[in-house]
C-alpha cells in the first residue's frame, strides 16, 4: 500500500510540500547554528581580550604581578555572572564572581618546556608559538548556564591557567530574539511557497484538464482528433491518440463500404426470392429458409456496423436535420397523394447514430407512413423518459395495423397488405437498425387512428459528459 495518493496532482503537491518542509527545516537549524556561532565568536573575542590583558600580569617565572590587574566593569560586579581567574603554582588570585572550576571541565595541560629552554618573556606570545589556544568551556553553575575561556600557559614553576567567564544568558537571549523573527519569516516563506506550488500545479496540469475536455468532445461527436498544440512532454501522446482515431475511423469507414456493397447485393435478391416463393412453397418451408438467411444476413452486417471500438459512443447527428431532408425528399416523390406531414422537433436534440443508418431507420418509417396515410403525417421527437434516449414518433391517419398483426409487420419481408409496391423490409430494417445502436422500435395506435411508429433512439452525450 502506497503513501502517495492516486492522483498526479496529489503526488506532486504532497512531494513539493515536504520538499519545501525539509528545506526550511534546514534553513532554520542551518541559520540557528550560523548565528550561534556568530553570537558565541563576539562572546569569546570579549573572553579573550579579558585572557590577553590578565596574561599581561604573568611573570616569566610563573608568577603574577597583581599592580597588573584591573578590576574593571563588567567583572566587577559579583551578581553580573562575569569573573575571571589565575590558577598559579601555589596560588590563585579571582574576580568576584570567578568561575568555579571543579564544575567545569578542565582543558589538558600542555606539556612542560624541554629541559634548558629559555622562555620568552612575553607569556601570551609564548602560549601562542607553543600553540596553547583559549579553549571554550561551557557548563552549569549555581546561577545558571557559563561560558568560558580558558588558555593554560606554560612556566618553569608550573603551569599557569587564565580563565575568563560569562553568563551563557548572554549569548542565548540575543539568539532567541533572533530565531523569532527568522522563524515567522521562515514561516511566511512556507506560505509563500506553498501558494506557489499550487499556482504552479494548476497552470503545469491545466493541459492534461485540456486534453480530457478534448477526448470528451471527440467522444460526444464534437470534434475529430486532439488539438495539436500540445506541450512539448504531451504533443507525442496526443499524435498517437490522433493515429489512433484515424485508423479507427479508416476502419470504421471499410467496414461500413462492405455493408453497403454486401447490402445492396443481398437486398434485392432476397426481396426477390421472397416475393416468388409463394407459388412454389405451398408447406411455406422455404419461405422460412429465406427468412433465415435474410435474419443472418442482417444479423452479421449488424456486427460489421457495430465492429469498431466506440464508433457509435463517438457519434452525434443532429436529428431535425436529417428529417427535414426526409420529409422533402418523400414530399415530392409522393406528391401525388396530397399527404402534408408536419415536423415538430427540438433543433438541439442529437442522436448517437451515423447520419447513413439515421436516414435509413427515418426514411424507411417515413416512407411507410406516406404510403398509408390519407391525408397527415406528424413527426415529433423530444427527450425519452429515460434521459439517454430520445423518442421519435412518426404518426400518420391511415388505416393503422392491428395489435395483434404488428409483431408480423417487423418481421422481414413480410406484407399484411399486398397492394401497392414494396417488398416488406421497411418497419423490419427500421427496427433492425434501432436495436443496433441499444434502442428500440414500438408501434402503436396514432390519435388519427393510423399507425404511430415510436422510435428510441440514444442521445448524443455532450462534450462535458
Amino acid at each position: 500500500m502506497t503513501l502517495l495518493p492516486r492522483s498526479l496532482y496529489g503526488r506532486l503537491l504532497a512531494t513539493a510540500l515536504v520538499a519545501t518542509l525539509v528545506a526550511l527545516a534546514f534553513a532554520a537549524v542551518t541559520i540557528g547554528a550560523v548565528l550561534d556561532r556568530f553570537v558565541t565568536r563576539g562572546l569569546d573575542d570579549q573572553l579573550d581580550a579579558q585572557i590577553a590583558v590578565l596574561a599581561q600580569a604573568v611573570q616569566s617565572d610563573g608568577t603574577v604581578d597583581r599592580s597588573r590587574l584591573i578590576l574593571a566593569a563588567p567583572y566587577d560586579d559579583p551578581a553580573g555572572g562575569w569573573g575571571w581567574r589565575i590558577d598559579a603554582p601555589g596560588r590563585t588570585i579571582a574576580s568576584p564572581a570567578a568561575p568555579d572550576l571543579d564544575a567545569m571541565r578542565a582543558p589538558p595541560a600542555p606539556p612542560p618546556d624541554p629541559a634548558g629552554a629559555q622562555p620568552p618573556r612575553d607569556p601570551k606570545h609564548h602560549a601562542d608559538r607553543r600553540g596553547n589556544r583559549a579553549q571554550a568551556l561551557d557548563w552549569r553553575g549555581r546561577d545558571g548556564m557559563r561560558h568560558a575561556r580558558s588558555l593554560t600557559l606554560a612556566t618553569p614553576r608550573g603551569p599557569v591557567r587564565i580563565t575568563a567567564s560569562a553568563p551563557r544568558a548572554i549569548v542565548d537571549r540575543p539568539l532567541r530574539a533572533a530565531m523569532a523573527p527568522l522563524l515567522g519569516s521562515l514561516l511566511l516563506l512556507g506560505l509563500a511557497l506553498a501558494v506557489a506550488t499550487l499556482v504552479q500545479l494548476r497552470i503545469g496540469l491545466r493541459p492534461l484538464t485540456t486534453m480530457r475536455a478534448s477526448l470528451a468532445a471527440i467522444r460526444a461527436g464534437t470534434a475529430a482528433t486532439l488539438p495539436e498544440d500540445q506541450p512539448t512532454e504531451l504533443a507525442p501522446l496526443a499524435h498517437e491518440i490522433n493515429a489512433l482515431l484515424a485508423e479507427n475511423a479508416a476502419a470504421l469507414a471499410n467496414a461500413r463500404g462492405h455493408v453497403a456493397n454486401l447490402a445492396h447485393g443481398l437486398k434485392t435478391p432476397l426481396a426477390t426470392l421472397a416475393l416468388a416463393l409463394p407459388e412454389h412453397d405451398p408447406d411455406g418451408s422455404l419461405r422460412a429458409q429465406v427468412a433465415r438467411i435474410d435474419q443472418a444476413v442482417r444479423h452479421h452486417l449488424g456486427r460489421a456496423r457495430a465492429a469498431t471500438p466506440g464508433g457509435a459512443l463517438r457519434l452525434a447527428t443532429p436529428l431535425a436535420p436529417v428529417v427535414a431532408d426526409l420529409v422533402n425528399a418523400l414530399a415530392r416523390i409522393h406528391a401525388e397523394r396530397g399527404v402534408t406531414a408536419t415536423v415538430a422537433i427540438d433543433p438541439a436534440l442529437r442522436v448517437a447514430v451515423d447520419r447513413q443508418d439515421l436516414e435509413e431507420l427515418i426514411g424507411n418509417l417515413l416512407d411507410n407512413a406516406w404510403r398509408w396515410a390519407t391525408a397527415r403525417i406528424t413527426v415529433s421527437a423530444a427527450p425519452a423518459p429515460d434521459a439517454r434516449f430520445v423518442r421519435l414518433a412518426i404518426a400518420d391517419d391511415g388505416a393503422g395495423i392491428a395489435p395483434d398483426a404488428r409483431a408480423a409487420a417487423l418481421a422481414a419481408g413480410q406484407r399484411l397488405d399486398e397492394r401497392g409496391d414494396g417488398h416488406g423490409f421497411g418497419l423490419s430494417i427500421a427496427q433492425e437498425l434501432a436495436t443496433l445502436y441499444g434502442g428500440t422500435l414500438e408501434l402503436a395506435t396514432a390519435a388519427a387512428g393510423g399507425l404511430e411508429a415510436i422510435v428510441a433512439l440514444p442521445m448524443a452525450r455532450s462534450a462535458d459528459a
